[in-house]
């Protein structure tokens, strides 16, 4: 966002429920964002079950965040799912891949700060295509 990224953060062990999604990541950091955004503020997130418990509802009501509507099954417009599939090339292309907990922490931390901020600034690109195919999947 804004040509900057926060740390990556990466759940330490058990399930995401609406609980730890409101507290590792609504309050540190949307909430954060929000503040320094102000009014044109839209949050994206995607349709898993963390995020859409009534926790997580009355949290981003709370803080007057505006989520954004998302479509079911919409891999091509969340930036995320590229992000996804950026880290696990970028980990398997590793000479000595991560073989501990410890060390795929460490590599993920690593390749995460040296994602090219460019994958981001393509959504615009990738949601005119979208349209332009009516919905259908796009090649990227």
């Amino acid at each position: 966002m804004l040509g900057s990224r926060t740390d990556l953060h990466i759940f330490d062990a058990g399930s995401v429920n609406g609980t730890r999604y409101c507290n590792e990541i609504l309050l540190p950091y949307v909430r954060l964002f929000r503040g320094a955004m102000g009014l044109q503020f839209l949050f994206m997130d995607d349709n898993a079950p963390c995020h859409l418990t009534v926790a997580a509802e009355q949290l981003l009501e709370s803080e007057d965040i505006e989520r954004m509507d998302w479509p079911a099954r919409s891999p091509d417009l969340n930036p995320i799912e590229h992000v996804w599939d950026f880290l696990g090339r970028r980990l398997a292309a590793r000479t000595l891949p991560p073989v501990t907990i410890r060390e795929l922490r460490l590599a993920l931390q690593d390749e995460w700060a040296a994602m090219p901020q460019q994958l981001i600034l393509s959504m615009g690109r990738r949601s005119e295509t979208c349209l332009a195919v009516r919905g259908d999947h796009i090649p990227y």
